[in-house]
């Protein structure tokens, strides 16, 4: 984006590249939906992994369809996050980190989104969080949605095994629409607000989020806002159009 180092220029993109036939305007030409999606925006976020598996292939098969620069960040299984509760879990990330090898250098990161019903366990979250840094170097954003959280106790926890907090609206709790824990990787996930997944965001609720992007940018690392307002096709203009304004702040 102009006037911006490439390094911290944010990163925006939607939760899956399936583009919305209004939206085709917005994007270039491309053999597949990904490399047309990928003409527009340089990251996605990749939400199927959580409910089944892919093979390592098709990994490579989407790290080829884009350029260079282009990003994707993945969220982990839910039978690691939901059904094991972080417990006992050696296997199960063993395999999934194999499948996410395959996308290579374009793999930006892991996005773990945990159940409302799990409470902050210092000692489960410490041995996973420490499982998982023994297995990848990968930046990890986790996504918690229960109150015990969001104390200072667990973000001091996530700072030492530099785990980021995304911040995320519609916010169940306050200090949940601001990221937090490590601050390798400030990250954004707007499922739409009021209605989650569908509703749209008007410009005035982006214009408040382009300036706390610009706020939390940091040398080497670029922030990433991820739109999952997915289900009426919102997702797309709306990150256009937060595109438009962080380039021209």
């Amino acid at each position: 984006m102009p006037g911006m180092p490439a390094s911290t220029a944010p990163r925006i993109g939607c939760a899956g590249w399936s583009i919305a036939s209004r939206d085709a305007h917005l994007f270039g030409p491309g053999e597949s939906m990904l490399a047309r999606y990928a003409t527009r925006f340089s990251a996605v976020e990749i939400n199927s992994s959580f409910y089944r598996p892919h093979q390592r292939k098709t990994y490579e098969r989407w790290a080829a369809t884009v350029p260079a620069g282009f990003r994707f960040s993945v969220k982990l299984p839910r039978t690691v996050s939901h059904d094991a509760g972080l417990v006992g879990t050696g296997p199960l990330l063993d395999r999934f980190l194999d499948e996410v090898g395959g996308l290579g250098a374009k793999l930006g990161g892991l996005l773990l989104q945990l159940p409302p019903s799990l409470a902050l366990d210092t000692r489960r979250a410490a041995s996973f969080f420490a499982a998982l840094s023994r297995r990848s170097q990968a930046a990890v954003v986790c996504e918690p949605r229960h109150a015990s959280w969001f104390t200072a106790q667990a973000d001091a926890l996530l700072q030492r095994y530099g785990i980021a907090r995304a911040a995320v609206d519609p916010a169940r709790f306050a200090a949940a629409g601001q990221p937090g824990g490590a601050q390798r990787w400030h990250y954004w996930r707007w499922h739409g607000s009021p209605r989650m997944y569908y509703s749209d965001y008007p410009d005035a609720a982006l214009a408040g989020l382009a300036a706390q992007v610009a706020a939390r940018r940091i040398p080497g690392r670029a922030p990433w806002v991820i739109f999952d307002n997915t289900a009426h096709g919102f997702a797309v203009a709306n990150a256009a159009r937060l595109q438009h304004m962080v380039s021209d702040a």
